[in-house]
């Protein structure tokens, strides 16, 4: 690399050299000479930009994390279109794509990281899954706002099940992620209860009762 590039292009070549060992190798190969060799650069590049290793990979998860702010907007903006399970399944299988996924046990491997990560944002030892977290949570709220989940629904709840269980989905990607029609299943059996249950119905509903 040369010793003129611009700071920002630096770190950007190594967050995308580091993405692509963590995606080969795992986190135990995510290494700063890893790192570097994959970038094509002298080690002294990666340490010229972070005070260490830690400080480089707490930066990176925050990048990646950031990035998801995007889809969680696409979210947002889909309210009140479509169907609730498939507006979840589009978001999860973004959400969780192969980046955020391997970033996960990144952080629950090194014990640093997540500390540094604490201290950069309120909540953010498990950074990408706080993403998905308020993504989710947020969609629900404004889904239950505009009726098309029941008044009654608890969004906490949904939102747990949906992010726990999606991740443990794309967790395994042994042969492969699951498919649109697995997660559209899981995402459905979820939302069943709280999309079928309008406010009205509740209204009318004797004790004990379903609809």
């Amino acid at each position: 690399m040369p010793t003129g590039v611009h700071l920002r292009d630096a770190r950007q070549q190594l967050f995308d050299a580091a993405e692509r060992v963590l995606l080969r190798a795992g986190p135990s190969g995510l290494t700063s000479r890893a790192v570097t060799d994959e970038a094509g650069c002298a080690k002294g590049v990666l340490h010229r930009h972070f005070s260490d290793f830690d400080a480089f990979l707490a930066e990176l998860v925050l990048d990646r994390a950031a990035r998801l702010e995007a889809q969680a907007s696409a979210l947002r903006g889909s309210v009140g279109t479509g169907t609730v399970a498939g507006n979840l399944t589009s978001a999860l299988t973004t959400l969780f794509g192969p980046v955020p996924v391997a970033i996960i046990p990144l952080i629950t491997f090194r014990d640093e990281l997540r500390a540094r990560l604490r201290q950069a944002r309120p909540g953010g030892g498990i950074a990408i899954l706080a993403e998905a977290t308020t993504a989710i949570s947020a969609y629900l709220a404004d889904e239950r706002a505009r009726g098309r989940i029941a008044a009654d629904a608890d969004i906490d709840a949904l939102t747990l099940s949906l992010v726990g269980g999606g991740h443990l989905l794309f967790a395994d990607r042994d042969p492969g992620p699951p498919t649109t029609a697995v997660v559209d299943r899981f995402v459905t059996s979820v939302v069943a209860d709280a999309v079928h249950r309008r406010p009205d119905q509740d209204a009318g509903r004797p004790a004990g009762g379903r609809v």
